[in-house]
């Protein structure tokens, strides 16, 4: 077992997970569940005898990686294999339930045990309109769900229903400041504005092109891109600023590149009970790029 910061993971997690599989625990000092659940992390670490390797990472004191990882609740447990998160779970399960976990994917990544059949998805609603009905049904039926409303006001501006997304959004725009999923939407709505003053980025191309360190210029464009729903271009505009200055403008690319990360995350599929679905490809592949550079 290893206690990990923002100095040592890049070594102790990303390079250390290209070799054996290496188990993170996020957790915190006041964390109840957390007190449960860290001895038999190291208990099983000792009988599987260097079958996974063990990080534990403190939440309260490495604030970026967690935020890195988009840990929303502790304690949070995350497999990494080859550079990446392969598998999780949240909450203290009893033993066995950990065990199971680990044999499962310690067996699997081995090429021991076949893979299990993922569970059926639910058929997603093949009609825009009805599902957009469902969303705005589901909205008026609990104003108060924040989660209903954003999957709404995204559907909205997915189908270009700009001004209908405003003012789905108004009711709960002010609570952008505490709610990363509203914040998200509410920097969409900006590159949105910013966008009708902004229609070419030829003027923005020439900016960069004439100084590479002209971050405004390549924050711009990232909106525009933003704007145009281009969301992976948005990304790797603002990898760009994040390379040469990860404190830029009081971290605006890197809170920018989290609010797309958040726009573009699927629905999760169902698992089993206990587990976290396995992470959308380019999610995945977007928040291993922003690790690495963040932490780098």
């Amino acid at each position: 077992m290893i206690d990990v910061t923002i100095e040592n993971f890049e070594q102790e997690v990303i390079a250390a997970s290209l070799k054996q599989p290496v188990l993170v625990d996020f957790w915190a000092p006041w964390c109840g569940p957390c007190k449960s659940i860290g001895p038999i992390l190291e208990k099983l670490e000792t009988e599987y005898a260097g079958a996974f390797k063990l990080a534990k990472v403190n939440s309260d004191e490495e604030q970026q990686l967690a935020g890195a990882f988009g840990i929303r609740s502790i304690p949070t447990i995350v497999l990494m294999k080859n550079g990446q998160p392969v598998d999780g779970f949240m909450g203290a399960l009893p033993e066995g339930k950990v065990r199971e976990f680990l044999d499962k994917h310690v067996q699997a990544l081995e090429g021991e045990q076949e893979e299990e059949e993922p569970l059926p998805e639910e058929p997603a609603d093949a009609d825009p309109a009805a599902q957009l009905e469902k969303l705005q049904h589901a909205v008026a039926t609990d104003p108060a769900n924040d989660d209903a409303r954003f999957d709404y006001v995204k559907a909205l501006l997915l189908a270009g229903r700009e001004a209908d997304a405003r003012r789905a959004f108004e009711p709960v725009a002010n609570k952008a400041g505490v709610s990363r999923r509203l914040d998200a939407l509410a920097r969409w709505f900006d590159a949105l504005s910013f966008a009708v003053q902004h229609q070419s980025p030829a003027d923005l191309d020439a900016k960069i092109a004439a100084n590479r360190r002209d971050f405004q210029a390549r924050f711009d464009r990232a909106r525009l891109l933003v704007a145009q729903q281009r969301w992976t271009a948005a990304m790797d505009e603002l990898l760009e600023i994040l390379m040469r200055d990860k404190a830029w403008s009081e971290d605006l690319a890197r809170k920018t590149y989290i609010a797309i990360l958040e726009i573009i995350e699927p629905p999760k599929p169902k698992v089993a009970e206990g587990q976290v679905p396995p992470e959308d490809a380019t999610v995945a592949t977007y928040r291993r790029r922003l690790s690495s550079v963040v932490l780098s």
